[in-house]
């Protein structure tokens, strides 16, 4: 599942998070106001390699919205990159016991929603299969081989308390989808496109 986000400008962040085979950039003239409706998050390894991903997206320009540190699911941070999209990087580790590294374990787009329970019908019946479920909170969908972004479905203002920020907001989400079932709107609106291979901007 590629994704495309309107950000052209901001490849040096992309590059920096190593996840510019995964996410390719275009520009958009839709107008977007407020929280977006959708947050990336990166699992790795350990909490040095939290350290490194953060490091070099404050680097490449990302604003600190919560600092890296420990809590009770393990330890990470949160960053908004300069086009306004808000990444996660965590791991279930505590302890600083291995050096960093640039590896990624996995990708999850989360798309908040207003109806979890409905929008995972809606993706159930375009083909998704559920991996994970808990109630009217959150769904999961299995990934296929082509990809390791995951897509999982969360209350739209319980994704946003999670930054700290107001969920409130309005206009294009300003991002687009890879699918191979053509294009389609989900109930949130959500665009999805036909996938293609996903290349970085120049």
């Amino acid at each position: 599942m590629p994704i495309d986000i309107s950000a052209a400008d901001t490849v040096q962040h992309y590059t920096a998070y190593g996840v510019d085979t995964h996410v390719r950039l275009r520009t958009s003239g839709a107008p977007s106001f407020g929280f977006r409706g959708f947050t990336l998050a990166l699992t790795v390894s350990g909490p040095a390699t939290v350290d490194s991903f953060v490091g070099a997206a404050v680097d490449a320009g990302a604003k600190v919205l919560k600092p890296a540190a420990k809590s009770l699911w393990g330890y990470g941070g949160v960053v908004q990159a300069p086009d306004g999209t808000i990444w996660k990087v965590a791991t279930s580790a505590k302890k600083k016991s291995r050096p960093a590294t640039r590896e990624i374990d996995e990708i999850v787009l989360l798309l908040g929603v207003e109806d979890v329970k409905a929008a995972k019908q809606f993706y159930v019946s375009r083909g998704l299969t559920v991996a994970k479920s808990f109630g009217g909170t959150y769904a999961e969908f299995a990934s296929d081989e082509s990809s390791p972004v995951k897509l999982a479905l969360y209350k739209r203002r319980g994704l946003a308390k999670d930054p700290g920020i107001f969920a409130e907001g309005s206009g294009s989400h300003r991002v687009v989808l890879g699918s191979i079932a053509g294009y389609f709107t989900d109930p949130d609106g959500f665009t999805w496109e036909p996938a293609m291979t996903p290349v970085t901007a120049p």
